[in-house]
Protein backbone atom coordinates (compact mmCIF):
# COMPACT_ATOMS: atom_id res chain seq x y z
CA UNK A 1 0.00 0.00 0.00
CA UNK A 2 1.42 3.39 -0.99
CA UNK A 3 1.44 6.64 0.97
CA UNK A 4 1.57 10.33 0.20
CA UNK A 5 5.29 10.53 0.96
CA UNK A 6 6.07 7.47 -1.18
CA UNK A 7 4.16 8.96 -4.12
CA UNK A 8 5.83 12.33 -3.64
CA UNK A 9 9.29 10.74 -3.64
CA UNK A 10 8.38 9.01 -6.91
CA UNK A 11 7.61 12.41 -8.40
CA UNK A 12 3.87 11.77 -8.54
CA UNK A 13 1.23 14.36 -7.66
CA UNK A 14 -1.80 12.91 -5.89
CA UNK A 15 -5.34 14.28 -5.97
CA UNK A 16 -4.88 15.24 -2.32
CA UNK A 17 -1.80 17.30 -3.19
CA UNK A 18 -3.73 19.05 -5.95
CA UNK A 19 -6.62 19.90 -3.63
CA UNK A 20 -4.35 21.20 -0.86
CA UNK A 21 -2.18 23.23 -3.21
CA UNK A 22 -5.26 24.94 -4.64
CA UNK A 23 -6.66 25.70 -1.20
CA UNK A 24 -3.33 27.00 0.12
CA UNK A 25 -2.50 29.03 -2.98
CA UNK A 26 0.84 27.31 -3.57
CA UNK A 27 2.30 25.55 -6.60
CA UNK A 28 1.53 21.85 -6.56
CA UNK A 29 5.14 20.97 -7.38
CA UNK A 30 6.27 23.03 -4.38
CA UNK A 31 3.89 21.01 -2.22
CA UNK A 32 5.04 17.68 -3.67
CA UNK A 33 8.66 18.53 -2.89
CA UNK A 34 7.78 19.41 0.71
CA UNK A 35 5.84 16.17 1.17
CA UNK A 36 8.72 14.17 -0.35
CA UNK A 37 11.14 15.82 2.08
CA UNK A 38 8.86 15.13 5.04
CA UNK A 39 8.45 18.83 5.78
CA UNK A 40 4.71 18.69 5.01
CA UNK A 41 2.32 15.92 5.99
CA UNK A 42 -1.09 15.29 4.45
CA UNK A 43 -3.61 14.17 7.04
CA UNK A 44 -5.81 11.59 5.34
CA UNK A 45 -6.14 7.89 6.08
CA UNK A 46 -6.37 5.96 2.82
CA UNK A 47 -9.36 4.00 4.19
CA UNK A 48 -11.41 7.11 4.94
CA UNK A 49 -13.69 8.52 2.24
CA UNK A 50 -15.45 11.48 3.88
CA UNK A 51 -12.39 13.46 4.97
CA UNK A 52 -11.07 16.75 3.59
CA UNK A 53 -7.29 16.21 3.18
CA UNK A 54 -5.35 18.78 5.16
CA UNK A 55 -1.72 19.79 4.72
CA UNK A 56 0.42 20.68 7.73
CA UNK A 57 3.94 22.02 7.51
CA UNK A 58 6.46 24.32 5.92
CA UNK A 59 5.13 26.94 3.52
CA UNK A 60 1.46 26.34 4.40
CA UNK A 61 -0.94 28.24 6.62
CA UNK A 62 -0.88 27.49 10.34
CA UNK A 63 -3.48 24.85 11.26
CA UNK A 64 -5.37 24.42 14.52
CA UNK A 65 -6.70 21.34 16.31
CA UNK A 66 -9.49 20.95 18.86
CA UNK A 67 -9.64 18.09 21.38
CA UNK A 68 -12.84 16.37 22.42
CA UNK A 69 -13.69 13.05 24.06
CA UNK A 70 -15.42 11.30 26.90
CA UNK A 71 -13.78 10.60 30.25
CA UNK A 72 -14.25 8.20 33.12
CA UNK A 73 -15.86 11.08 35.02
CA UNK A 74 -18.11 12.28 32.19
CA UNK A 75 -19.11 10.00 29.33
CA UNK A 76 -21.80 11.64 27.20
CA UNK A 77 -21.53 10.94 23.49
CA UNK A 78 -24.26 13.44 22.60
CA UNK A 79 -22.27 16.27 24.16
CA UNK A 80 -19.14 15.27 22.25
CA UNK A 81 -21.07 15.19 18.97
CA UNK A 82 -22.36 18.69 19.77
CA UNK A 83 -18.72 19.72 20.12
CA UNK A 84 -18.00 18.26 16.69
CA UNK A 85 -20.67 20.53 15.22
CA UNK A 86 -19.25 23.64 16.83
CA UNK A 87 -15.69 22.69 15.87
CA UNK A 88 -16.72 22.54 12.22
CA UNK A 89 -18.89 25.66 12.37
CA UNK A 90 -16.12 27.69 14.01
CA UNK A 91 -13.63 26.82 11.29
CA UNK A 92 -11.23 24.46 13.03
CA UNK A 93 -8.93 22.46 10.72
CA UNK A 94 -8.57 19.19 12.62
CA UNK A 95 -9.94 17.48 15.73
CA UNK A 96 -8.80 14.74 18.09
CA UNK A 97 -10.85 12.17 19.99
CA UNK A 98 -9.18 11.63 23.38
CA UNK A 99 -11.94 9.48 24.83
CA UNK A 100 -11.33 7.34 27.90
CA UNK A 101 -14.97 6.82 28.92
CA UNK A 102 -17.47 4.12 28.05
CA UNK A 103 -17.47 2.40 24.64
CA UNK A 104 -14.38 4.07 23.20
CA UNK A 105 -14.72 2.19 19.90
CA UNK A 106 -18.34 3.27 19.46
CA UNK A 107 -17.56 6.87 20.34
CA UNK A 108 -14.75 7.01 17.79
CA UNK A 109 -16.98 5.51 15.12
CA UNK A 110 -19.71 8.07 15.72
CA UNK A 111 -17.24 10.96 15.60
CA UNK A 112 -15.68 9.67 12.37
CA UNK A 113 -19.12 9.45 10.82
CA UNK A 114 -20.09 12.92 12.01
CA UNK A 115 -17.22 14.96 10.58
CA UNK A 116 -15.27 15.53 7.39
CA UNK A 117 -12.29 16.92 9.29
CA UNK A 118 -9.16 14.85 9.79
CA UNK A 119 -9.34 12.97 13.10
CA UNK A 120 -6.52 12.09 15.44
CA UNK A 121 -6.39 9.80 18.47
CA UNK A 122 -4.00 8.59 21.17
CA UNK A 123 -4.27 4.77 21.07
CA UNK A 124 -2.39 4.46 24.37
CA UNK A 125 -5.39 6.01 26.11
CA UNK A 126 -7.67 3.17 25.08
CA UNK A 127 -5.10 0.43 25.61
CA UNK A 128 -4.10 1.80 29.01
CA UNK A 129 -7.67 2.24 30.22
CA UNK A 130 -8.62 -1.27 29.15
CA UNK A 131 -5.57 -2.71 30.92
CA UNK A 132 -6.54 -0.91 34.09
CA UNK A 133 -10.14 -2.09 33.76
CA UNK A 134 -9.06 -5.70 33.29
CA UNK A 135 -6.04 -6.00 35.57
CA UNK A 136 -5.97 -2.84 37.69
CA UNK A 137 -2.32 -2.61 36.71
CA UNK A 138 -0.85 -0.62 33.81
CA UNK A 139 2.27 -2.75 33.99
CA UNK A 140 0.27 -5.68 32.63
CA UNK A 141 -0.54 -3.91 29.37
CA UNK A 142 0.98 -6.12 26.70
CA UNK A 143 2.71 -5.00 23.54
CA UNK A 144 0.22 -7.12 21.60
CA UNK A 145 -2.77 -5.31 23.15
CA UNK A 146 -1.29 -1.87 22.48
CA UNK A 147 -0.47 -2.63 18.86
CA UNK A 148 -3.85 -4.28 18.34
CA UNK A 149 -5.57 -1.06 19.43
CA UNK A 150 -3.28 0.98 17.16
CA UNK A 151 -4.15 -1.14 14.14
CA UNK A 152 -7.85 -1.13 15.00
CA UNK A 153 -7.94 2.66 15.13
CA UNK A 154 -6.00 3.00 11.89
CA UNK A 155 -8.34 0.51 10.23
CA UNK A 156 -11.33 2.53 11.47
CA UNK A 157 -10.01 5.48 9.45
CA UNK A 158 -8.16 7.63 11.99
CA UNK A 159 -5.98 10.07 10.04
CA UNK A 160 -3.17 10.55 12.57
CA UNK A 161 -2.19 9.03 15.90
CA UNK A 162 -0.16 10.45 18.75
CA UNK A 163 2.42 7.88 19.83
CA UNK A 164 4.86 8.66 22.63
CA UNK A 165 7.73 6.67 21.16
CA UNK A 166 10.39 8.96 22.63
CA UNK A 167 9.66 8.10 26.27
CA UNK A 168 12.46 5.55 26.46
CA UNK A 169 14.18 3.99 29.47
CA UNK A 170 17.12 6.35 28.97
CA UNK A 171 14.87 9.42 28.80
CA UNK A 172 12.94 8.42 31.92
CA UNK A 173 16.27 7.88 33.68
CA UNK A 174 17.34 11.41 32.72
CA UNK A 175 14.11 12.77 34.16
CA UNK A 176 14.60 10.96 37.45
CA UNK A 177 18.18 12.16 37.77
CA UNK A 178 17.39 15.81 37.20
CA UNK A 179 13.98 16.15 38.92
CA UNK A 180 11.21 18.49 37.89
CA UNK A 181 8.68 20.87 39.38
CA UNK A 182 5.74 19.14 37.63
CA UNK A 183 7.24 15.76 36.66
CA UNK A 184 5.33 14.26 33.67
CA UNK A 185 2.09 16.02 32.68
CA UNK A 186 1.43 14.08 29.47
CA UNK A 187 -1.11 11.33 30.12
CA UNK A 188 0.36 9.04 27.46
CA UNK A 189 3.88 9.83 28.57
CA UNK A 190 3.11 9.08 32.20
CA UNK A 191 1.40 5.79 31.26
CA UNK A 192 4.48 4.63 29.37
CA UNK A 193 6.88 5.81 32.07
CA UNK A 194 4.86 3.86 34.65
CA UNK A 195 4.98 0.77 32.44
CA UNK A 196 8.75 1.12 32.00
CA UNK A 197 9.28 1.41 35.76
CA UNK A 198 6.89 -1.45 36.54
CA UNK A 199 8.36 -3.92 34.05
CA UNK A 200 11.95 -2.78 33.61
CA UNK A 201 11.43 -3.16 29.88
CA UNK A 202 11.80 -0.67 27.04
CA UNK A 203 8.86 1.37 25.75
CA UNK A 204 7.20 -1.01 23.23
CA UNK A 205 6.47 1.89 20.86
CA UNK A 206 10.23 2.46 20.62
CA UNK A 207 11.38 -1.16 20.84
CA UNK A 208 8.98 -2.28 18.10
CA UNK A 209 8.95 0.94 16.10
CA UNK A 210 9.37 -0.91 12.79
CA UNK A 211 6.11 -2.77 13.44
CA UNK A 212 4.41 0.53 14.18
CA UNK A 213 5.70 1.89 10.87
CA UNK A 214 4.27 -1.09 9.02
CA UNK A 215 0.81 -0.39 10.43
CA UNK A 216 1.02 3.34 9.69
CA UNK A 217 2.20 2.74 6.12
CA UNK A 218 -0.63 0.32 5.35
CA UNK A 219 -3.25 2.97 6.16
CA UNK A 220 -1.19 6.10 5.41
CA UNK A 221 -1.88 7.18 8.96
CA UNK A 222 0.44 10.03 9.96
CA UNK A 223 2.47 9.49 13.12
CA UNK A 224 2.35 12.42 15.50
CA UNK A 225 5.41 11.71 17.63
CA UNK A 226 4.22 12.81 21.04
CA UNK A 227 6.14 14.91 23.50
CA UNK A 228 5.63 12.75 26.57
CA UNK A 229 8.05 14.89 28.57
CA UNK A 230 6.75 18.26 27.47
CA UNK A 231 7.15 20.86 30.23
CA UNK A 232 4.07 21.28 32.39
CA UNK A 233 5.27 24.58 33.81
CA UNK A 234 7.57 27.36 32.74
CA UNK A 235 10.27 26.30 35.20
CA UNK A 236 10.70 22.95 33.41
CA UNK A 237 10.88 24.33 29.87
CA UNK A 238 13.92 23.21 27.91
CA UNK A 239 15.34 20.87 30.56
CA UNK A 240 17.54 17.82 29.87
CA UNK A 241 14.65 15.36 29.82
CA UNK A 242 12.76 17.35 27.19
CA UNK A 243 15.83 17.71 24.99
CA UNK A 244 16.73 14.02 25.42
CA UNK A 245 13.28 13.01 24.18
CA UNK A 246 13.51 15.43 21.25
CA UNK A 247 16.79 13.82 20.16
CA UNK A 248 15.03 10.44 20.07
CA UNK A 249 12.16 11.93 18.07
CA UNK A 250 14.63 13.24 15.50
CA UNK A 251 15.92 9.69 14.99
CA UNK A 252 12.36 8.37 14.65
CA UNK A 253 11.36 11.03 12.10
CA UNK A 254 14.18 9.88 9.83
CA UNK A 255 13.23 6.23 10.20
CA UNK A 256 9.61 7.03 9.37
CA UNK A 257 10.52 8.99 6.23
CA UNK A 258 12.85 6.22 5.05
CA UNK A 259 10.02 3.69 5.56
CA UNK A 260 7.49 5.75 3.61
CA UNK A 261 5.50 6.94 6.61
CA UNK A 262 4.48 10.54 7.23
CA UNK A 263 5.52 11.94 10.61
CA UNK A 264 5.18 15.16 12.53
CA UNK A 265 6.52 16.09 15.96
CA UNK A 266 4.70 17.42 19.00
CA UNK A 267 6.15 20.16 21.14
CA UNK A 268 5.65 22.09 24.36
CA UNK A 269 3.78 22.81 26.61
CA UNK A 270 4.48 25.58 29.09
CA UNK A 271 7.27 27.89 27.89
CA UNK A 272 8.11 31.45 29.02
CA UNK A 273 7.79 33.92 26.16
CA UNK A 274 11.52 34.66 25.95
CA UNK A 275 12.39 30.95 25.49
CA UNK A 276 9.93 30.21 22.67
CA UNK A 277 11.98 31.31 19.62
CA UNK A 278 15.07 29.30 20.57
CA UNK A 279 13.02 26.27 21.63
CA UNK A 280 11.07 26.13 18.36
CA UNK A 281 14.27 26.46 16.33
CA UNK A 282 15.99 23.76 18.41
CA UNK A 283 13.14 21.28 17.92
CA UNK A 284 13.00 22.03 14.20
CA UNK A 285 16.74 21.49 13.74
CA UNK A 286 16.85 18.30 15.83
CA UNK A 287 13.91 16.79 13.90
CA UNK A 288 15.07 17.91 10.42
CA UNK A 289 12.23 20.42 10.10
CA UNK A 290 9.39 17.95 10.48
CA UNK A 291 5.99 19.64 10.86
CA UNK A 292 5.73 20.83 14.46
CA UNK A 293 2.51 20.54 16.46
CA UNK A 294 2.48 22.54 19.71
CA UNK A 295 0.17 22.69 22.71
CA UNK A 296 0.06 26.42 23.31
CA UNK A 297 2.72 27.12 24.30
CA UNK A 298 1.35 28.63 27.52
CA UNK A 299 3.51 31.58 28.53
CA UNK A 300 2.55 31.81 32.20
CA UNK A 301 1.25 29.42 34.83
CA UNK A 302 -0.97 31.76 36.87
CA UNK A 303 -4.00 32.26 34.60
CA UNK A 304 -6.47 29.42 35.27
CA UNK A 305 -9.73 30.22 33.52
CA UNK A 306 -7.88 32.26 30.90
CA UNK A 307 -5.38 29.79 29.51
CA UNK A 308 -6.90 30.12 26.04
CA UNK A 309 -5.36 33.61 26.16
CA UNK A 310 -1.96 32.55 27.54
CA UNK A 311 -1.94 29.85 24.86
CA UNK A 312 -2.81 32.25 22.05
CA UNK A 313 0.03 34.55 23.08
CA UNK A 314 2.53 31.71 23.00
CA UNK A 315 1.02 30.11 19.92
CA UNK A 316 1.40 33.28 17.89
CA UNK A 317 5.10 33.59 18.69
CA UNK A 318 5.72 29.86 18.22
CA UNK A 319 4.02 29.83 14.82
CA UNK A 320 5.89 32.94 13.71
CA UNK A 321 9.15 31.13 14.50
CA UNK A 322 8.21 27.92 12.68
CA UNK A 323 5.51 25.92 14.48
CA UNK A 324 3.01 24.61 11.93
CA UNK A 325 0.08 23.33 13.96
CA UNK A 326 -1.50 24.70 17.14
CA UNK A 327 -3.48 22.56 19.55
CA UNK A 328 -6.16 24.72 21.06
CA UNK A 329 -6.38 25.37 24.79
CA UNK A 330 -9.72 26.20 26.38
CA UNK A 331 -10.57 28.30 29.45
CA UNK A 332 -11.11 24.98 31.27
CA UNK A 333 -7.43 23.98 30.95
CA UNK A 334 -6.10 22.97 34.40
CA UNK A 335 -9.65 23.13 35.81
CA UNK A 336 -11.73 20.40 34.18
CA UNK A 337 -13.29 19.20 30.95
CA UNK A 338 -14.46 21.99 28.61
CA UNK A 339 -18.12 22.45 27.79
CA UNK A 340 -19.35 23.39 24.32
CA UNK A 341 -19.01 27.11 24.94
CA UNK A 342 -15.43 26.74 26.16
CA UNK A 343 -14.52 24.61 23.15
CA UNK A 344 -15.66 27.43 20.91
CA UNK A 345 -13.72 30.04 22.90
CA UNK A 346 -10.57 27.92 22.64
CA UNK A 347 -10.93 27.59 18.88
CA UNK A 348 -11.43 31.32 18.34
CA UNK A 349 -8.36 32.14 20.45
CA UNK A 350 -6.26 29.67 18.44
CA UNK A 351 -7.62 30.98 15.14
CA UNK A 352 -6.54 34.48 16.12
CA UNK A 353 -3.05 33.19 16.94
CA UNK A 354 -2.75 31.24 13.69
CA UNK A 355 -3.94 34.13 11.55
CA UNK A 356 -1.68 36.64 13.29
CA UNK A 357 1.28 34.33 12.65
CA UNK A 358 0.26 33.87 9.00
CA UNK A 359 0.23 37.65 8.57
CA UNK A 360 3.62 37.99 10.22
CA UNK A 361 5.03 35.18 8.05
CA UNK A 362 3.95 37.04 4.93
CA UNK A 363 1.04 34.89 3.79
CA UNK A 364 -0.54 36.93 1.00
CA UNK A 365 -4.11 35.74 1.57
CA UNK A 366 -3.96 36.51 5.30
CA UNK A 367 -2.54 39.98 4.67
CA UNK A 368 -5.19 40.70 2.03
CA UNK A 369 -7.97 39.60 4.39
CA UNK A 370 -6.81 42.13 6.99
CA UNK A 371 -6.65 44.86 4.34
CA UNK A 372 -10.18 44.14 3.14
CA UNK A 373 -11.46 44.24 6.71
CA UNK A 374 -9.81 47.63 7.21
CA UNK A 375 -11.38 49.02 4.06
CA UNK A 376 -14.79 47.73 5.13
CA UNK A 377 -14.43 49.44 8.50
CA UNK A 378 -13.52 52.71 6.82
CA UNK A 379 -16.61 52.38 4.60
CA UNK A 380 -18.87 51.25 7.47
CA UNK A 381 -19.67 48.21 5.34
CA UNK A 382 -20.96 45.76 7.94
CA UNK A 383 -21.64 42.93 5.51
CA UNK A 384 -18.05 42.89 4.24
CA UNK A 385 -16.75 43.14 7.81
CA UNK A 386 -18.88 40.16 8.70
CA UNK A 387 -17.52 38.23 5.71
CA UNK A 388 -13.88 38.68 6.75
CA UNK A 389 -14.27 38.35 10.53
CA UNK A 390 -12.83 35.23 12.17
CA UNK A 391 -15.97 35.03 14.29
CA UNK A 392 -18.88 36.03 12.10
CA UNK A 393 -21.34 35.33 14.90
CA UNK A 394 -20.37 38.48 16.83
CA UNK A 395 -22.43 40.37 14.27
CA UNK A 396 -25.51 38.35 15.25
CA UNK A 397 -25.74 39.59 18.83
CA UNK A 398 -29.14 41.15 18.31
CA UNK A 399 -30.57 37.74 17.43
CA UNK A 400 -29.59 35.71 20.49
CA UNK A 401 -31.48 32.46 20.45
CA UNK A 402 -32.04 32.38 16.70
CA UNK A 403 -30.00 30.43 14.14
CA UNK A 404 -27.12 32.45 12.73
CA UNK A 405 -27.86 33.70 9.23
CA UNK A 406 -24.17 33.71 8.35
CA UNK A 407 -22.73 30.36 9.42
CA UNK A 408 -25.83 28.19 9.47
CA UNK A 409 -27.89 26.37 12.00
CA UNK A 410 -25.19 25.70 14.58
CA UNK A 411 -23.28 28.72 15.82
CA UNK A 412 -22.60 30.60 19.03
CA UNK A 413 -26.07 32.08 19.18
CA UNK A 414 -27.78 28.72 18.95
CA UNK A 415 -25.36 27.26 21.47
CA UNK A 416 -25.98 30.13 23.85
CA UNK A 417 -29.70 29.55 23.65
CA UNK A 418 -29.53 25.76 24.08
CA UNK A 419 -26.92 25.53 26.81
CA UNK A 420 -26.73 28.75 28.74
CA UNK A 421 -29.84 30.94 28.46
CA UNK A 422 -31.81 30.80 31.68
Amino acid sequence: MTTQIIEAKRGKITVEMEAIAKKEGVAVEFLREKVAAGRVVILKNNRRKNVVPTGVGEGLTVKINANIGTSMERSNLETELDKVKIIEATGCDVLMDLSTGEDIDGTRGQILAATGLPLGTVPMYQAGKEALDEFGDLGRLSKEKLFSDIEKQCKDGVDFITVHCGVTKFVVDQLEKQGRVTDIVSRGGSMLACQIKATGRENPLYEYYDELLEIAREYDCTLSLGDGLRPGCGADAGDRAQVAETLVLGELVKRARDFGVQAMVEGPGHVPLNKIPAMIETIKVLTDYAPLYVLGPLVTDIAPGYDHITSAIGGTLAAYHGADFLCYVTPAEHLGLPDVKQVREGIIASKIAAHAADVARGNAAAIERDRLMSEARKNLDWEVQRRHALDKCVFEGVNVGEPCTMCGKYCSMKIFNEYFAG
